[in-house]
């Protein structure tokens, strides 16, 4: 693609990595195929092809974002396909990163909008908030679901609360994603976990090897289980698990928002607890269990690359930070101690298929550890989850959520397997809003239970305790 940037604009080291990423695309379409959002809506706007035009445009004439620009850009979900696909190599990640950075810059959004996106990104990086917000969201979905539930009975307020409740929350912009904010959040408040008090776990048996586990914000408060299966998977195997203290949110969920300054200093704090672990008793590797926190850290390179403090640090941690499967993989095959005879549709968050190109790994744990793994059509599209995509874009989210839903159902799985808790969360909601008990599980839970460790509260639930005695017997 031909550019127009001036000298000035090329002195700029984001402008001009754009722009030399805008130059590698042939503008051929592959993209167009594999976007989930053009796939829906049938824009050429809403494509990456469409998208980059509109960031090219914006970055050349150097002026403030447009509210068309903010639109069609707020609507990619950063999902990361068309990287996939693109035959050239177009690396789309940096330039919508660069587009929203831009946008957050030069653009002033509806005050609805700001409020929202600034009550998330106050909110979510930081669990104690974030489990404050849980509990309101907890006891507003309890109320809303009880204003649902009452009939006509001659009362003004009950007809008001019945008939404008919800269809207003789907009309208002503001209302519309809080409603969406509300449906997400748990129908039972996870209990503090005894990680949160961080710390060093010692192997069990002869020490193989010495990793630092990202304790996360939102996936430490909304599911704790997963970390704490984490811990008990790799202890079992030998290998020591400390949380680096000080370490806080990777920066990934505001670092999508456009906003760098917030990001880079949640990502610098990150760095520095590792890069001190680092330097003590050492780490084989920084493993993470969120693969769109996994995505970002394995950027910090890039994104700290003119940083002359932090480019040599951010390079280190991204060099050894690896997605749990990618561990457990290296670690090399365990014998599973249990055969379940489960099938279980994986679900391949875009972050690690796109985003790291991680494929195959977690479904040959799955297929050692004794489960029949399936994937279903039209993997490669989003589930809609998208960090905070589902409450700041909720119809389009749930359109691709159903239809990931029924393409998982085409494989008529016991369970769904998935690497990633946005996309866990997601897909949950949506089997709860049918009523149907198909548990959403992390991949390292099934791991850690088939080795020894308890089942998933999720398969609990399910009723999956009830299983028969010989599908849980031990392997001879």
């Amino acid at each position: 693609m031909q550019t127009n940037f001036t000298p000035e604009q090329l002195a700029d080291p984001a402008m001009a990595a754009s722009e030399k990423i805008l130059r590698t695309c042939v503008h051929c379409g592959f993209c167009t195929a594999t976007c989930p959002t053009y796939q829906l809506l049938g824009d050429e706007l809403d494509s990456p092809r469409g998208r980059i035009y509109l960031m090219k445009e914006m970055f050349e004439t150097g002026k403030p974002a447009t509210p068309e620009v903010v639109k069609h850009v707020d609507r990619c979900l950063s999902c990361l396909s068309c990287m996939t696909t693109c035959p050239s190599g177009v690396h789309y990640m940096h330039l919508v990163d660069h587009a929203r950075a831009h946008i957050e810059a030069t653009y002033r959004r509806p005050w609805q909008d700001r409020l929202m996106r600034a009550v998330l990104a106050r909110v979510l990086p930081y669990p104690n908030r974030f489990r404050l917000a849980l509990a309101g969201g907890f006891l507003a979905k309890k109320t809303l679901s009880v204003v649902s539930m009452l009939r006509w009975r001659g009362r003004a307020a009950v007809a008001v609360g019945r008939k404008a409740v919800r269809p207003v929350s789907e009309r208002v912009g503001l209302l519309k994603r809080s409603r969406a904010m509300i449906d997400l959040a748990p129908d039972r408040l996870p209990a503090r976990s005894h990680l949160d008090r961080g710390g060093a776990h010692p192997a069990a048996g002869e020490k193989r090897g010495r990793v630092a586990l990202l304790q996360g914000c939102a996936q430490s408060v909304l599911q704790p289980s997963i970390n704490e299966a984490t811990v008990r998977l790799l202890t079992r195997r030998g290998v020591e698990v400390v949380f680096a203290k000080g370490e806080g949110c990777c920066g990934a969920l505001v670092h999508h928002m456009g906003r760098e300054h917030e990001s880079h200093a949640q990502a610098k704090r990150t760095i520095d607890a590792w890069i001190a672990e680092m330097g003590g008793a050492g780490l084989d590797a920084i493993v993470i269990t969120a693969s769109g926190c996994g995505t970002t850290i394995k950027d910090y390179g890039f994104m700290f690359r003119d940083d002359a403090a932090y480019a040599a640090k951010a390079a280190r941690v991204s060099a050894i930070a690896k997605d749990i499967t990618e561990y457990l993989t290296e670690l090399g095959p365990a014998i599973p101690p249990r055969e379940t005879g489960l099938t279980v549709a994986y679900h391949s968050a875009c972050s690690m298929q796109h985003g790291q190109g991680i494929k195959d790994g977690p479904k040959n744990l799955l297929k050692a550890a004794g489960f029949t793994v399936k994937d279903p059509p039209e993997g490669h599209l989003c589930c809609g989850s998208a960090g905070v995509y589902n409450i700041m874009q909720p119809e389009i989210a749930v359109a691709l959520r159903d239809r990931k839903i029924a393409n998982i159902d085409k494989t008529r799985p016991d369970l769904i397997a998935a690497g990633n808790i946005g996309c866990i969360t997601q897909i949950a909601n949506g089997y709860e809003e049918r009523d149907r008990a198909i548990p959403v599980v992390h991949t390292v839970e099934l791991l850690d239970w088939v080795s020894g460790g308890p089942m998933p509260d999720a398969m609990v639930r399910a009723g999956f305790g009830e299983l028969p005695v010989a599908a849980l017997q031990a392997a001879e």
